[in-house]
């Protein structure tokens, strides 16, 4: 009985080609869930405080700059009073946190509803 290597290498059956679109599957799902979900809920978290904002609220934006709400303007903007008699208009967008939030942060008190200042 004399087989030949090129017999042997066409009677051989692909290993495992199966389980390559399965795995492929379950690397993406994976990725959705810890990555692009969270990241979706984030954003919908930062769009619903910044419509909940309001006037008198003290705010920190997204530059650094730390003020206060003194109007909300029907297009989207509001004017934050960042010192006496120096208010700036910024999309709505730009606001990161509010100053209570942020000193909680700092000092590592967390609560689940934010306080309005």
């Amino acid at each position: 009985m004399t087989t030949t290597f090129a017999s042997v290498i066409l009677q051989a059956q692909p290993g495992g080609g199966a389980m390559m679109p399965i795995m492929l599957v379950g690397m993406i799902v994976v990725m959705y869930f810890f990555m692009i979900r969270p990241q979706q809920k984030r954003a919908k978290e930062q769009k619903k405080f910044t419509e909940g904002t309001g006037t008198g609220d003290k705010v920190i934006l997204t530059s650094g700059i730390h003020g206060r709400i003194v109007r909300t303007n029907d297009d989207g903007t509001v004017a934050v009073e960042i010192d006496r008699n120096t208010t700036v208009t910024i999309e709505r967008a730009a606001i990161s946190m509010e100053m209570t939030m942020a000193y909680q942060k700092k000092n590592g008190t967390n609560t689940t509803t934010p306080v309005k200042a």
